[in-house]
């Protein structure tokens, strides 16, 4: 660590003080009175600094107030702060920090220097501009200094000499990212045949799924690997132990221990080439990992694969900036969000649960967010995420979010794959064929479109209304599309209007809507307004609890049967049913109507 105080013009001082009389003064000084000086001028601080020590009065007396006054702190001294990295670049074997002592508005003098308005400060007085001017020796003439006009040198001057010169050893005058690394030879998503063909009666969790995909890919000749592996905690979790052995956990020293479980077929095993990056409980330490992996394609021309994998709640939670910062960083990789959902990971309270990170992830640009349900939805995903962020050299981050609930995964249904990844597609007509009234259309997400796929059943063999359930993978890709759409059509009032992919698909299918996920109402409102008549979220809003999964599905109300009564309630307003039959299915489905607001209890 270099610290950069105090300038050149305290060097004679400080070869004068050959008691150490300036370091206690100085080791006694606060900030607050180090900010004082600036403000009040050289006989303030000759009275005041000086002033508590005869001899250091005396040390200096023959200096005037205005040369006090102008002692510079060092990160304003070119001289200091090109020897602190003179220093820095000399030292070798270890990262080197330079902290520089420097005065907010610098050089603004009673415009705001040091005064605690500067950031407020908009303007400046004529004489405050002349007082600039003076102090840093600028030949602007009187008459032109109230227009403020920028100094230029001459092109010949030595300093724009040396400016020139300096951005053409880098590059270039403007800043630019130069990419240079080789385009990765993605696997086809017929690769992917296992998730795709359906896992029969083996029941999984998405988690379980995605595990199985990643290993495929590890072991893919071609970008193998390129893949890593990132996980704070939890990997046995999430069913990551039987990468231990294949693939190592990656370690400076190798391994150094008999791990406990050294008998095991997955037992723990660090390795020098492993490629495993296990950073203990450290959200923050691996975001660095992933913004370092991410970001190598244009530091060293290298293009990395991450697959960040974390607890969901633990992700933008508490790495919600550097989230952001990676987004701006143009990094590429994926974040996965396991043990997802409010009411998918039972029995660890609110402190566990998450039920807000598809909004927390849909404030950042260039993010690309999936709320998958099955094996086949995360392959086709991950597939193209590869395709465009490491063939197109697109600056994406794929957030997908993965649940620990085991269930039964189906084969991709024909066609399926392009409203996969536009968000939404038909999974499953209704079995009603010609109902009397409305359909219903069910939008689901992740496990809870297994709720409304009962919804479905419940509203067929009850009531005879016929729904529609639609698996929605993405409700911020949905809206992305459907504002970009807007956007054009706003701005070409001339030209034949477009329409979104999610106005495209509903357009043709009358009815009303009902949407359930394991996250907020605010998550599918993302695309309300486009939906024809309008759309009744249901989801997750409150704190998690800790109870089993059918009974906090029943206290958030996106269980079954209260998907079957908001779809009633939808056609209630359309007065194609009656109340009393609404109130009928609330009494037989055994939904309690004066239970508390979840989002109040």
């Amino acid at each position: 660590v270099i610290k950069v105080i105090w300038g050149s013009n305290w060097d004679a001082l400080f070869e004068a003080d050959t008691k150490g009389l300036l370091l206690r003064r100085f080791d006694a000084l606060v900030d607050g009175e180090a900010q004082k000086y600036v403000v009040e001028g050289g006989a303030y601080i000759r009275k005041h600094f000086f002033g508590q020590d005869p001899e250091l009065l005396e040390m200096v007396k023959h200096l005037t107030d205005d040369q006090l006054a102008h002692l510079q702190r060092g990160g304003h001294d070119p001289i200091k702060v090109y020897a602190a990295y003179k220093a820095a670049l000399a030292h070798k074997g270890q990262p080197t920090v330079i902290l520089a002592h420097t005065v907010k508005g610098y050089g603004l003098g009673e415009a705001g220097e040091a005064r605690n308005t500067t950031h407020q400060q908009k303007t400046m007085t004529e004489g405050a501009l002349k007082y600039f001017r003076t102090r840093f020796d600028l030949p602007i003439p009187e008459d032109q200094v109230k227009d403020m006009p920028y100094y230029r040198p001459a092109d010949d001057s030595p300093e724009v000499k040396y400016v020139r010169e300096r951005a053409k050893a880098l590059g270039g005058s403007v800043p630019a990212r130069v990419l240079r690394h080789p385009k990765l030879q993605v696997p086809p998503l017929e690769a992917f045949k296992v998730p795709l063909g359906g896992l029969g009666k083996q029941e999984v969790s998405t988690t379980g799924a995605f595990v199985g995909i990643i290993n495929l890919l590890l072991k893919d000749s071609n970008i193998g690997k390129h893949i890593v592996p990132i996980i704070p905690d939890e990997a046995r979790t999430f069913g990551m132990d039987t990468m231990f052995k294949p693939f190592g956990i990656y370690s400076s020293a190798g391994q150094v221990y008999d791990p406990v479980d050294s008998k095991f077929q997955a037992s723990y095993r660090e390795a020098k080439d492993g490629q495993i990056l296990e950073e203990g409980i450290t959200e923050a330490g691996s975001m660095a990992s992933f913004i370092a992996a991410g970001s190598s394609y244009a530091t060293h021309g290298i293009p990395m694969i991450p697959f960040y994998i974390y607890y969901s709640m633990f992700g933008f939670q508490r790495v919600g900036d550097q989230a952001w910062a990676a987004g701006d960083h143009c990094v590429r990789g994926f974040m996965l969000g396991a043990t997802a959902g409010r009411t998918t990971l039972n029995g660890e309270g609110l402190q566990h649960q998450d039920g807000q990170s598809h909004l927390q992830a849909a404030i950042v640009p260039n993010f690309v967010s999936y709320d998958p349900a099955y094996a086949y939805e995360i392959a086709v995903i991950i597939q193209d995420g590869i395709r465009r962020m490491y063939q197109n050299d697109e600056n994406l981050i794929y957030y997908i979010t993965l649940q620990n609930e085991p269930y039964a995964h189906p084969a991709m249904p024909e066609g399926a794959a392009p409203g996969i990844l536009k968000g939404m597609y038909k999974l499953q007509p209704s079995p009603v064929k010609d109902g009397k009234r409305s359909k219903v259309h069910l939008l689901g997400s992740a496990v809870i479109l297994r709720e409304c796929l009962r919804a479905q059943q419940i509203l067929a063999d009850k009531y005879g209304v016929a729904a529609d359930v639609w698996s929605v993978t993405s409700y911020k890709e949905l809206r992305r599309d459907a504002l970009a759409c807007e956007r054009w059509n706003r701005l070409h009032p001339t030209a034949a209007p477009r329409k979104s992919y999610l106005e495209a698909t509903l357009e043709n299918e009358p009815g009303v809507y009902v949407a359930a996920s394991d996250y907020m109402k605010a998550t599918s409102e993302m695309i309300s307004r486009w939906v024809p008549g309008g759309l009744m979220p249901l989801g997750t809003d409150g704190f998690g609890r800790s109870d089993d999964r059918d009974v906090l599905r029943r206290h958030f109300e996106v269980d079954a049967e209260n998907v079957v009564i908001a779809s009633l309630t939808q056609l209630l307003r359309k007065k194609e049913v009656s109340a009393d039959l609404v109130a009928k299915a609330i009494k037989d489905l055994g939904v309690d109507p004066d239970k508390a607001d979840p989002v109040e209890a």
